[in-house]
């Protein structure tokens, strides 16, 4: 089958964006692991110790720093409905996240624990109806929201992905009815075309 001019287009866009370089030189298994080392440099959210939470993690880019920066001491338990191959110091759970079965293997695996830190780099597959797919990414993000704030320690943050759309300024006014500081970030290893936003959210000591 031959490719699309679009899927053409992308493929040598993907082939020449520095970020994808980097991470092949470097060893991290997405372009998107930029992104979290980004905002962990500006907002010092990873800590050695800490125990993390890594919503859609596949295919393990965000694991990867996450266990990096939080040492032997810490915890990073990965989540996604795609497999994801062994990352040192990741527990890995496969499963739909909208699955309430799957939220309580993830609160099984902390045994009581409070989390420091959730990350969730979760997107819905793309149908192509804009407000489908805008629709079903307000639905992951609200979810990661409610499993962190039930789960996050005192003055845990939370770090969501969303798209600018139908529904971002009422998530953005729910996730200020939660945390004390909530903030705006755009990776420069986001593409600029992307939609994506990031909301960082730290709850009160």
């Amino acid at each position: 089958m031959k490719r699309s001019k679009s899927s053409k287009q992308w493929m040598n866009e993907h082939v020449h964006d520095p970020y994808v370089q980097r991470a092949q030189k470097e060893g991290y298994r997405t372009r998107a692991a930029y992104k979290l080392l980004e905002m962990d440099d500006r907002d010092r959210i990873l800590k050695p110790g800490m125990v993390v939470v890594d919503l859609g993690a596949a295919p393990g880019g965000w694991s990867q720093v996450a266990a990096s920066r939080v040492g032997k001491g810490g915890s990073v338990i990965a989540v996604d409905i795609l497999p994801l191959c062994i990352i040192d110091n990741v527990e890995f759970i496969q499963g739909d996240f909208c699955d309430t079965a799957v939220v309580a293997r993830i609160e099984g695996k902390l045994g009581g624990r409070k989390i420091g830190l959730v990350i969730s780099d979760m997107a819905p597959n793309i149908s192509g109806i804009s407000m489908t797919d805008q629709a079903r990414a307000m639905n992951l993000a609200e979810l990661a929201l409610e499993f962190a704030v039930r789960n996050l320690q005192s003055g845990g943050t939370f770090l969501v992905k969303v798209f600018q759309g139908i529904g971002y300024e009422d998530f953005v006014k729910l996730m200020r009815g939660h945390f004390s500081r909530v903030v705006t970030r755009k990776p420069d290893s986001s593409r600029d075309r992307s939609k994506e936003l990031y909301l960082l959210g730290t709850l009160k000591f």
